[in-house]
């Protein structure tokens, strides 16, 4: 039977690549190490908090920098994931290894230049950005962004080789590593922040330190054989254009969706940063609470691309339909009861933090409207789009959500803020209006099928 998604009778439902326990196998340990992730990094900000507003604030503001670059990494990743997926759907194991080897490569020079970049042009870049910030926020950010900058290699390769393992079917492992960092993180953050008296700085030292453990411990583990992929001799490793070509046609589509994504942001948060620093705290615990609630879902989303990835690989483009939309459902279940939990422990974390009572108004006015609206619009813009990546429909998506981000987001919100007097809240109806609009135009995008006409490998 065929209905407006998939036909069901394409399905082989007795064979499938990723048969219920198997699908679970994947996705539980993802959705456990994105919300672990998110838990510890808002305990990190709320660590963070108890130095003082000015702190927290300039860790706020050189965050939106960093998730920038951040964004920049995972969009490589989700290239790694997508082609090593592919190939190991066609059973192509030294195909996936020649790939993973030319990842590696491509990863630790894009990493190196941005690492030079960041620590080379910090000062005037946020000037340039957050001029007109208080001369303590400016300070605490200026050493901030120093520290957090000499981990991006670090970040990028972690994020390379967690790829890997997920592409292989392996979650298990990475969910492992990404607990044992975040506990690290936040004992360096007792030591640092509380113990040393290190502030902002403190924090920052031991982000670097965690993530170095994560790219060793990683990367140590895939010289062990078990493995289909498997990666010893780094320095034997030489440039294969081809390869690298394939990789790029991936990544940097995804890599500039997800750079204009955060971009946007920072435009945003340029504009938040004028209203002053209790409206800054405020937006900056939105933003975890609202990373928090959508955490199980992106979970989620980021094993589709294994799966659908998988699928296209072997030929099953009915069965990756099929998972497009049983993994679209899980997402919509696991949103809706995140964001009714992180409302409810919303008032009692910003009384923790030691928020201002204005502080405090404005943000759970905020996480309000994201418990209302998140739910309804933001897996149709989110989760289906992994899977139509994993298939290699990069490009749309890339056009797609840079549109959408620039005139619903970015325009919307800062209109909102600037002319209307909203306040900070102005950011999310914005952002609203974004995910509205993006699930629209890729639900219609995934029915039609387009999509499907793409090659990768």
């Amino acid at each position: 039977m065929k209905n407006i998604f998939y036909d069901k009778s394409k399905v082989d439902y007795g064979n499938l690549l990723f048969p219920r326990r198997a699908l679970w196998m994947l996705l539980i340990p993802l959705i456990i190490e994105q919300m672990l992730n998110s838990l510890m990094g808002m305990v990190d900000t709320l660590m963070v908090s108890r130095v003082g507003a000015e702190a927290i604030s300039a860790v706020s503001l050189v965050d939106s920098i960093n998730n920038l670059v951040l964004q920049v990494f995972a969009a490589m990743a989700a290239g790694a994931a997508i082609i090593c997926s592919q190939y190991l759907g066609r059973k192509d194991e030294k195909g996936c290894n020649d790939a993973a080897k030319q990842i590696v490569l491509t990863v630790v020079v894009i990493s190196s230049v941005i690492m030079i970049i960041g620590v080379g042009f910090r000062k005037p870049l946020l000037h340039l950005i957050f001029g007109s910030v208080e001369e303590a926020v400016m300070t605490n950010a200026q050493m901030y962004f120093l520290i957090t900058a000499l981990s991006y290699p670090f970040i990028a390769l972690f994020q390379a080789g967690a790829a890997f393992y997920r592409a292989c079917g392996n979650s298990k492992f990475t969910m492992k590593t990404a607990l044992i960092a975040n506990v690290a993180n936040i004992v360096g953050n007792t030591l640092f922040i509380f113990i040393l008296q290190m502030g902002a700085a403190g924090a920052a030292i031991s982000t670097l330190i965690s993530r170095a453990v994560c790219a060793f411990v990683v990367f140590y583990a895939l010289r062990k054989p078990g493995y289909a992929i498997q990666l010893k001799n780094y320095f034997s490793i030489r440039p294969d254009l081809n390869l690298i070509v394939k990789i790029l046609a991936i990544g940097v589509p995804s890599g500039i969706e997800n750079g204009m994504f955060q971009f946007g942001k920072l435009a945003i948060q340029s504009t938040v940063s004028s209203l002053g620093t209790a409206a800054i705290a405020a937006q900056a615990m939105t933003i975890i609470f609202e990373n928090v609630n959508g955490m199980a879902a992106v979970g989620i989303g980021i094993g589709l691309m294994t799966v659908v990835g998988q699928s296209i690989g072997a030929g099953r483009q009915e069965e990756a339909k099929y998972y497009i939309v049983k993994l679209a459902g899980y997402a919509e279940v696991a949103m809706i009861i995140s964001c009714i939990l992180v409302y409810i422990a919303a008032r009692p974390v910003t009384v923790l933090a030691g928020m201002s009572e204005e502080s405090t108004a404005l943000c759970m006015q905020m996480i309000l409207a994201i418990t209302i609206v998140k739910p309804i619009l933001w897996v149709p813009s989110f989760t289906p789009p992994n899977g139509l990546r994993a298939a290699g429909d990069v490009r749309f998506s890339m056009i797609t959500a840079t549109l959408t981000m620039w005139l619903c987001r970015v325009a919307l919100s800062i209109f909102l803020m600037r002319v209307v007097k909203t306040g900070p809240i102005g950011v999310w109806y914005g952002m609203f209006a974004d995910w509205g609009v993006r699930g629209v135009i890729f639900t219609i995008r995934f029915v039609r099928g387009k999509w499907l006409r793409f090659k990768v490998i």
